[in-house]
């Protein structure tokens, strides 16, 4: 088993390798991004984070079912890598895969209790899925750790939108 050294080593490894792509994405040349992350994952396929960004890549260019495999490879490799999970979450939510989408939130949920990003995604999912009790308690409670004024203005509304009883469905750039 190695040692908490060796593991950030590692880590710190498959950063790394895919720091150019990260530039790339941040720069919007996903088309770019995904050949360089394709070449970091030939020269290593145990790569989380080069999976991760390539279900980034692939979703912004509207490939989600790629997008899906790259985020569903990354939790395989890395089960603890929180990102990849919440990532799952909304994207499965996206595709009508609800009770996934409500499995992956919550398994973000065990590694970081409280994270404000797997709150939302769960919440979100609950939403989808027509428990509106549920969907408050998360939504709730991922405003509670103060979000940026956008998220929590359109997480507000969704509450309101529950609290009087009619449907509002989550936009696709809600995350």
């Amino acid at each position: 088993m190695p040692t908490k050294a060796q593991d950030d080593r590692i880590d710190a490894k498959h950063w790394e390798e895919v720091e150019e792509a990260t530039e790339l994405l941040h720069e919007e040349r996903y088309a770019e991004a995904m050949v360089e992350l394709r070449s970091a994952l030939q020269r290593n396929p145990k790569n989380p984070y080069a999976y991760y960004f390539l279900g980034i890549a692939f979703f912004e260019s509207g490939e989600v079912e790629a997008a899906r495999g790259a985020y569903a490879a990354s939790v395989r490799l890395a089960p603890q890598y929180l990102g990849a999970r919440v990532a799952l979450c909304h994207l499965l939510r996206m595709t009508g895969d609800i009770r996934g989408a409500i499995r992956e939130g919550m398994a973000a949920l065990s590694l970081a209790p409280g994270d404000p990003d797997a709150l939302h995604a769960v919440g979100l999912a609950y939403h989808a899925r027509g428990d509106d009790l549920a969907a408050r308690k998360y939504l709730e409670a991922f405003l509670a750790t103060g979000p940026e004024f956008e998220v929590a203005v359109e997480t507000r509304s969704l509450l309101a939108t529950l609290e009087g009883g009619g449907r509002s469905e989550p936009s696709e750039g809600d995350d």
